[in-house]
């Protein structure tokens, strides 16, 4: 089967290749994928600035149906129906505390498909049925692979952090996180306003149409204006960083009123500087996230169920075949998500 391969340990080495048709141990199944999203990941996967165990098939996103059950897991799935993956505890320990807590996230020993394991830019891949969430009969499937970077948002904003109605939120961060960041913050009728960059304009554009109050281009306007406009004197309530930028982490610490809350989502690979007193002396909340829980995953189906719609920020759908197109537009954030499907 056609598949991405990350080749070989270094920068590149990413490639289309014939990949053998995958079978189901006896405690797996296997699934037709109908599509799977593109993530920053992926990215770090290709510059090799993330862990990764090539060879390895790239992809993490997906939703599809089972073809096909092992022995010791045979009649336990719907070949009618179709499935959200939830890839990133393809390899766990079960002793391991916080996989027991159900924290597997932060389990050291944990593997996820896409780098730790074959993923799903391919035609088929093989789970474990507990890695399987049932989507509904009426929810699109593109929605169901779109369940896993959702559920980083809803972790950060719904579990990581407390958001009361009457506040006023800033995302400083318009990539695919911070927009689903947007989504649920909307989703719970928070006021939003989002920052970014000059090179955000088409996402800042797209946060404008999924509900944000006001979008700040911080190259060209001053976010402490902004902030003092929409949101008075004292600042945002709440700020979630989804940049991985220390300009970006600054300006949210300047921008919170005193008792506020700061939620770090984004990552920066890297030490960086910024005004820390800044938490002491407003006396903020500071919390980070990551990932999520499986919990989360069904919190996110239920609001997937109620009309909230991962695809609305999908920019470009493309077959596997053109990956690198995908990326490119990624990589230069010209797409705000890309979804790529199995060739016919």
């Amino acid at each position: 089967m056609l598949a991405l391969v990350k080749t070989a340990a270094g920068p590149g080495n990413v490639e289309l290749r014939d990949m053998p048709e995958p079978m189901p141990a006896p405690h797996q199944v296997k699934l037709e994928v109908a599509a799977c999203g593109l993530c920053g990941t992926d990215l770090h996967v290709w510059r090799d600035t993330f862990r990764n165990f090539p060879p390895v098939i790239l992809g993490h996103e997906f939703a599809g149906r089972v073809v096909a059950e092992g022995e010791a897991v045979r009649g336990t799935t719907d070949p009618n129906a179709r499935y959200a993956v939830l890839g990133a505890t393809a390899v766990v320990d079960p002793a391991d505390p916080f996989v027991r807590a159900g924290n597997f996230i932060l389990s050291p020993t944990r593997r996820g498909m896409g780098h730790g394991v074959h993923g799903a830019f391919c035609r088929h891949a093989v789970v474990r049925p507990d890695q399987l969430f049932l989507l509904d009969a009426t929810v699109p499937v593109e929605e169901g692979a779109l369940v896993e970077p959702l559920a980083a948002a809803v972790h950060a904003v719904a579990e990581q952090t407390e958001v009361r109605a009457s506040d006023v939120a800033l995302v400083s961060g318009p990539g695919p996180i911070g927009l689903y960041c947007l989504m649920v913050l909307r989703h719970l009728g928070i006021k939003t306003l989002v920052a970014g960059t000059t090179a955000d304009a088409p996402r800042l554009a797209l946060a404008r149409e999924l509900g944000a109050a006001r979008t700040i281009d911080v190259g060209s306007e001053d976010l402490a204006d902004v902030v003092r406009a929409e949101a008075g004197p004292h600042g945002v309530d709440v700020a979630f960083e989804v940049a991985g930028a220390a300009a970006s982490a600054a300006a949210c610490l300047h921008a919170l009123r005193p008792l506020g809350s700061y939620t770090q989502v984004g990552h920066f690979g890297h030490d960086i500087t910024v005004p820390f007193d800044r938490i002491g002396f407003k006396q903020l909340r500071v919390t980070g996230s990551v990932g999520y829980t499986a919990a989360t995953w069904t919190r996110t189906l239920t609001l997937i169920a109620q009309g909230l719609r991962p695809s609305r920020i999908v920019t470009h759908r493309l077959p596997l075949s053109r990956w690198q197109e995908g990326f490119a537009a990624f990589d230069k954030k010209t797409a705000a998500k890309v979804l790529l499907f199995p060739d016919a």
